[in-house]
């Protein structure tokens, strides 16, 4: 099981942020731009973690040399059920340097992309405070 799995099950905030480089890019599924930083993509996690409900990882496939990781997931967002994949490459060092999400269905992810806009003025403080 990838670490990233791990800490995320076990909802682990601070090991979440330690799997990231500090140079990580993350790509969400309902922002047109991706997030550049350890600071926001860790502040962007926790919002997730506390927008997701019912939040599961239901199967990880990685490739042979072990630095991409597809680890898809089913969760409830407002009454919505999602499905989605987190897309993961680890840089030299073994941390997450590229992180981009899918969901679907396009109700969900508007229910997600509705969720998340309502967390994102946390998001940028939790963002400048830590980072």
């Amino acid at each position: 099981m990838h670490p990233f799995r791990e800490a995320v099950e076990a909802r682990d905030e601070a090991a979440i942020e330690a799997l990231l480089a500090d140079n990580v890019v993350f790509t969400s599924p309902v922002a047109f731009k991706p997030y550049p930083g350890k600071a926001i993509t860790a502040a962007i996690l926790r919002g997730v973690m506390r927008v997701f409900e019912n939040f599961r990882y239901v199967r990880e496939i990685a490739d042979t040399n072990g630095r991409d990781h597809a680890l898809m997931f089913e969760a409830t967002v407002d009454g919505k059920k999602i499905t989605g994949c987190d897309f993961l490459h680890l840089d030299d060092n073994g941390l997450i340097d590229d992180f981009i999400v899918m969901v679907r269905p396009l109700s969900a992810a508007t229910a997600l992309a509705d969720a998340m806009g309502a967390q994102f003025e946390r998001i940028q403080r939790e963002a400048t405070e830590r980072g």
